[in-house]
């Protein structure tokens, strides 16, 4: 969690991989930064000890680079979270990175780390987590297992893991194309199953995770030939593919592999992408302003040096590094038009004009335009029961409802996959976080947690407080928006055609089941009560945000 330098806003941002469990491993709970280092620094924490070292010697390096040295210097067990050149140059969609490929990738989180200095930190623990009640835990864990194995969604998540929706949800209006245009894409069959899944010669998964739906892809063709890496999630195709009119699966999986190395968000910097190329389209853009690289649709060589001109601040790309907001407005000339954004967080691949409640979630999300904030599996996917995306009726509720859930499980430390591939199995979302209640109390023994309608009152305090740390930063309801071309322009393609996304009417509806004021889009001082949040009521009123 963080003050994003993008945003201006509250922050969260959540990664998979193993470096959480090894800092819990070494006996913390949880790692919070203050202040500023004089000098490049990491940190080596072995279980009780903890050191500040030089990182002279590994600032500038890319993130796989400074991981191995690190790995050399302290244990070749240790788990490295780093950020990459991209941090250390302060550009505002820069990210952390561990283990190589996993991100907490959005936010600019990486930028904050290169304001202070800091490197790294480098994490190995021998001790095990005490649990309140292991054979509960135990029980807990079997009963997981087997719901993950009658689960519709398992095979696919393990086999492709989210590459097994691309061309699916392309088909369904997400996915979508030329910086949000949305029209339809030539080639988009690229996409298929069964044309990604050659790529892949390794599974692997997070920590002590079963599904795995991490791919390790193998390029031997084109200019590329010879890559091995991680493979684009659904996302990446959609910001370094889709929305940039590029089919070329070569370009995309080199400049995913550039973003981990340079530490950057794959979402915003492809967004980032396709908005420049829009201006060079337009004409807003031209051959003077981007030395010479013709931002084309479709050119992935073009997208794949201009990522590396991000990541290094060179030329245009510093001005890029800024975010499609900040840019557009250094810009001028229109360019604001074509920032596709939400509280200038890039909007990820999913059409809001395609999935009301999904959008709604988007424009109210207390971090900007993120799709983990609200991911909307009953429109989406149709699951556990199946909703009308194209509806407007409802989806204040439905929006509260999938928002508070997640940030319920995202406290926890919960990955969202794993959520969705237990919610098929059980069939339906209260049992997913009745178990969750479960599984919280044989570890802490809490009593609380036996209850499920605390699980969700945990989601809906976590949101309204994250909504208040935004109101006390100057944001309100005109704050929740999200861009001209998804309020006004017509969807182009079935089977979302001719929808546009209904702002205000959604807005109205969504307050009313939030029990925040109307005019102003800030919870009210009986809603906070209600939640046992007076003192964040109290602090607000000192302010002159709420009244009495």
């Amino acid at each position: 969690m963080f003050k994003s330098p993008l945003t201006c806003g509250y922050f969260r941002s959540t990664g998979g991989g193993f470096f959480a469990a090894e800092v819990k491993s070494a006996g913390y709970d949880a790692i919070i930064i203050e202040g500023r280092a004089e000098k490049p620094t990491y940190v080596w924490i072995h279980d009780d000890d903890i050191e500040f070292r030089d990182a002279g010697h590994v600032w500038g390096a890319t993130v796989d680079g400074a991981t191995e040295i690190l790995r050399e210097e302290t244990d070749k067990n240790a788990r490295v979270l780093a950020i990459g050149p991209a941090g250390e140059r302060l550009v505002r969609v820069a990210c952390l990175v561990t283990d190589d490929y996993r991100t907490p990738g959005r936010g600019g989180g990486g930028a904050i780390w290169g304001s202070k200095n800091l490197k790294a930190i480098v994490a190995l623990g021998t001790k095990k987590p005490e649990l309140f009640n292991e054979d509960l835990f135990r029980e807990l864990v079997k009963e997981q297992i087997d719901v993950y194995k009658r689960s519709p969604l398992f095979d696919a998540f393990h086999s492709l893991g989210t590459n097994s929706v691309v061309y699916q949800f392309y088909t369904l209006g997400h996915n979508p194309t030329y910086n949000f245009k949305n029209t339809e894409l030539e080639n988009a069959e690229i996409w298929r199953t069964e044309v990604l899944e050659k790529y892949v010669i390794k599974h692997y998964g997070c920590f002590t995770c079963m599904i795995a739906c991490g791919k390790k892809w193998k390029l031997t063709k084109g200019p590329y030939a010879g890559l091995l890496w991680d493979f684009p999630e659904y996302e990446t195709h959609w910001s370094l593919g889709s929305t940039c009119g590029i089919t070329n699966l070569e370009a995309i999986a080199y400049a995913n592999m550039l973003c981990d190395k340079y530490g950057l968000d794959t979402i915003s910097t492809g967004a980032i992408v396709a908005f420049a190329m829009e201006l060079y389209e337009k004409g807003i853009l031209t051959d003077r302003e981007t030395d010479g690289l013709r931002l084309r649709w479709g050119d992935g060589d073009a997208m794949v040096e201009l990522v590396r001109k991000i990541a290094l601040r060179e030329g245009i790309g510093n001005i890029l590094a800024e975010g499609t907001a900040r840019a557009a407005e250094i810009i001028g000339r229109g360019a604001e038009k074509f920032a596709m954004h939400s509280k200038c967080l890039e909007l990820p691949a999913y059409d809001p004009r395609a999935a009301k409640a999904h959008g709604l979630s988007y424009a109210t999300s207390n971090i900007g335009g993120s799709h983990m904030i609200g991911w909307n599996k009953y429109e989406i996917l149709g699951m556990p029961e199946k909703v009308d995306p194209l509806t407007v009726e409802g989806k204040g509720v439905l929006a509260k409802r999938v928002q508070d859930q997640i940030a319920a499980f995202e406290a926890a430390g919960w990955c969202a996959f794993a959520e969705l591939v237990q919610t098929a199995g059980y069939g339906n979302v209260e049992k997913t976080m009745e178990w969750m209640g479960k599984v919280l109390y044989a570890a802490t023994g809490i009593e609380e947690f036996k209850d499920p309608g605390y699980i969700w009152l945990v989601g809906e305090r976590v949101y309204n407080v994250e909504r208040a740390f935004n109101v006390r930063e100057g944001m309100t309801r005109k704050d929740d928006w999200l861009p001209e071309r998804l309020q006004k322009v017509p969807f182009p393609r079935d089977p979302a055609r001719g929808q546009i996304f209904e702002l205000d009417r959604l807005l109205d509806d969504y307050y009313a089941a939030r029990g925040w004021d109307a005019k102003t889009g800030v919870p009210t001082r009986k809603k906070l009560e209600d939640l046992g949040l007076s003192y964040v009521a109290d602090e607000l009123e000192k302010l002159g945000k709420i009244s009495s």
